[in-house]
């Protein structure tokens, strides 16, 4: 069987949801999605690993939508990925990699990326694309970009950008029709909320081993 007849069978529907068809690939995206967020909220190494499949399965799925700096963010995602796995398995003088808070060095530079990247991709899309979303499909690859940088450092605020990207996610992947996946993201929003709650506490009182 070759690429393209599984990535051909990934994008058949599997069921309807409001009338709309929902792929196997939109399925699989959801449910790695979810156990990768768990686990980075747990501060679980294989996080990495669970997050590098989920994507895999979400450049097929926003590339088929139309959704292409999202598609295109998934490869930079995986190569955070890699970074953050290695960053985390190495830790500080062989100790698991701690908690800490952003630096206003970190966020100047940041902010700064954020928002001029979000001009760029705006204007990319629009000249290069048929995208229909183009701002907001930037600003949501901008905020993505900065909140995996923070968890590749395991810096607390990340979580607060994942969930100001939640919050434009959820309302536009409905717009897009991939009902599924908007729903998904109400989960990570939730889990972003847990998340935060539990590195808050590791921040305030670390502990020696990473949770199983």
């Amino acid at each position: 069987m070759s690429l393209s007849d599984i990535t051909g069978a990934l994008q058949q529907p599997l069921f309807t949801l409001l009338d709309t068809p929902v792929s196997w690939t939109e399925v699989l995206g959801f449910g790695s999605g979810a156990l990768c967020v768990y686990l980075v909220a747990r501060q679980h190494i294989a996080n990495w690993p669970v997050g590098i499949a989920n994507n895999l399965f979400f450049i097929l799925l926003f590339t088929q939508a139309g959704l292409f700096a999202d598609a295109g963010l998934q490869v930079v995602f995986i190569a955070l990925a890699a970074y953050g796995w290695w960053t985390w398995a190495r830790g500080v003088r062989g100790a698991e990699l701690p908690v800490r808070r952003t630096t206003r060095t970190e966020w100047a530079v940041l902010l700064i990326a954020g928002a001029l990247g979000t001009a760029a991709i705006t204007w990319l899309l629009v000249t290069a694309t048929e995208s229909t979303v183009p701002f907001w499909d930037a600003l949501t690859t901008a905020l993505s970009l900065m909140a995996t940088y923070g968890q590749c450092r395991k810096r607390l605020e990340s979580w607060w950008l994942w969930i100001a990207a939640d919050l434009v996610y959820i309302p536009l992947y409905a717009h897009k029709g991939l009902y599924l996946t908007s729903v998904l993201y109400v989960g990570f929003l939730a889990l972003c909320v847990r998340g935060l709650v539990e590195w808050r506490r590791s921040l305030a009182a670390p502990r020696l081993e990473v949770a199983a």
